[in-house]
C-alpha cells in the first residue's frame, strides 16, 4: 500500500527529494516491498549518468527525474532515459518521473516508448507481461497565482523567431530588434528559455535552438487558438481554391494584413488533402462593405470560414505568398492546427515533417 506524500514539502520539491520518492512510488506501483527494489545507482549530482538505476530481480529501470512536467523537459528526459538505458542493457527499461505529467508529456513518452510516473499518483508502465495505467489524479503541485509564460502572445515572438530560423544564432539585441520588443523584456524571455534548456548559447553569447522538437512541443502545449478574436461565417464557393481567393483578394486590395492558416495553410505548404474550412488571420476585421465583397455572412453554425484577429501581430512573422495568397509560416500553421476541426491532427503530422530543423538534428 502506497504511503501518502507530504505535498506541502514536495510542491517546492528539490531534485534530491524527487529522487528519494521515485523508488518508493515505483515499488508501490509494482506491489513489491520497497527493499526489494534495489538502488544500483545512488542519487547524486548529475555527471552524465542516469539519475537512478533501480533493479527488481533481473529487471533494471533507468530513471530520469525532473522537477517539472513541462513538455520540453519531458521530451528531453524521455530521450535521455532511452539513450542511457541503451548503454546499460538492451532490456533496461527507461522511466521518466515528474511531479505531474501533462497530456503532451504523456503523448511524448508514449511515442518514445518510455514509461513514466508522477508524484500526483498517475503512471503508465509497460513491462514484459505487465501493464499499469493510472490516470485522472489531479495535479498536486499547482502553484498559486498565474504563472508567467514564455509563450504568452508577446513573449512567444522569441520562440517563434528562433524556430523559424533554427539554423541561425542571434544576439539578444538582434532578437529584440527583429521582434519589435525591448532588450530588457527579451533578456527575461531568453533567460527563461535557457533555464528550460530549450535554447543554448554559442561561444560568443549568441543564442540558438537547442532542441527543435522540445521547443516546438513546449510552444504548442500552451498555445490556444481560441484566445484570438474569431468571427465565424460562410462564403459560397464551388471549390476550396475559389473560397481562398474570394477571401484573400478583397483583403489584398484594401492592404489589410492577412495570412491563411489552419487546414488551408497546411494545404498551401504541404499539399495535405483538401479542406472545407478556411481560416485567415486578419490584422483588422473587415467592415460590412468588405464582407459584402467577400460574400461573407456571419453564422452561428455551418460555417466554412474563420476570420481571426490575432492577440499579437507576431502570428504574421514569416508569412509568405503561396499560390498567390499570403500564408502564415509553417510553424504558425502547425500551432494553429492544434485547435481545428476536420483532419487537423493528420495535417499537423504531415506539416511537421516539412519543418526545418538545425543541421544534425534528429
Amino acid at each position: 500500500m502506497l504511503k501518502s506524500i507530504d505535498f506541502s514539502n514536495l510542491i517546492r520539491a528539490s531534485h534530491h527529494q524527487l529522487l528519494k520518492e521515485t523508488p518508493r512510488l515505483l515499488a508501490g506501483l509494482l506491489s513489491v516491498p520497497a527493499d526489494e527494489l534495489r538502488i544500483q545507482r545512488e542519487p547524486t549530482v548529475r555527471d552524465g549518468k542516469p539519475d537512478l538505476v533501480l533493479s527488481l530481480g533481473a529487471t533494471n529501470f533507468v530513471a530520469e527525474c525532473k522537477t517539472s512536467g513541462q513538455a520540453a523537459i519531458v521530451a528531453m528526459a524521455a530521450r535521455q532515459a532511452q539513450a542511457l538505458a541503451g548503454t546499460l542493457s538492451r532490456k533496461a527499461i527507461p522511466l521518466v518521473a515528474v511531479p505531474y505529467m501533462g497530456e503532451v508529456g504523456k503523448r511524448l513518452c508514449e511515442e518514445a516508448g518510455v514509461n513514466w510516473l508522477d508524484l500526483s499518483g498517475n503512471a503508465r508502465l509497460k513491462l514484459p507481461g505487465l501493464r499499469i495505467q493510472i490516470e485522472g489524479k489531479p495535479n498536486q503541485f499547482k502553484r498559486a497565482g498565474r504563472p508567467r509564460s514564455l509563450f504568452a502572445p508577446k513573449s512567444a515572438r522569441i520562440a517563434r523567431w528562433l524556430l523559424m530560423q533554427s539554423d541561425q544564432a542571434f544576439t539578444q539585441r538582434e532578437l529584440a530588434r527583429a521582434n519589435g520588443i525591448d532588450e530588457g523584456f527579451t533578456s527575461r524571455i531568453v533567460r527563461g528559455l535557457e533555464q528550460q534548456q530549450l535554447i543554448q548559447r554559442d561561444s560568443d553569447g549568441a543564442v540558438r535552438v537547442a532542441d527543435f522538437d522540445a521547443l516546438l512541443d513546449a510552444f504548442r502545449e500552451t498555445y490556444d487558438f481560441s484566445k484570438h478574436h474569431i468571427v465565424r461565417g460562410h462564403v459560397a464557393a464551388r471549390s476550396s481554391d475559389e473560397l481562398l481567393l474570394r477571401l484573400a483578394e478583397p483583403l489584398r486590395r484594401q492592404n489589410i494584413e492577412h495570412a491563411v492558416t489552419g487546414l488551408a495553410g497546411a494545404w498551401l505548404w504541404s499539399g495535405f488533402a483538401g479542406f472545407r474550412m478556411a481560416t485567415l488571420f486578419v490584422a483588422d476585421l473587415p467592415d460590412e462593405t468588405l464582407r459584402s465583397q467577400m460574400g461573407f455572412h456571419e453564422v452561428e453554425r455551418g460555417e466554412n470560414v474563420w476570420l481571426a484577429q490575432p492577440n499579437d501581430t507576431g502570428v504574421f512573422q514569416g508569412s509568405e505568398v503561396r499560390e498567390g495568397i499570403f500564408c502564415a509560416h509553417p510553424v504558425q500553421v502547425y500551432l494553429d492546427l492544434k485547435d481545428h476541426p476536420e483532419r487537423s491532427t493528420e495535417a499537423a503530422e504531415a506539416l511537421r515533417k516539412t519543418l526545418s530543423k538545425p543541421s544534425g538534428a534528429a
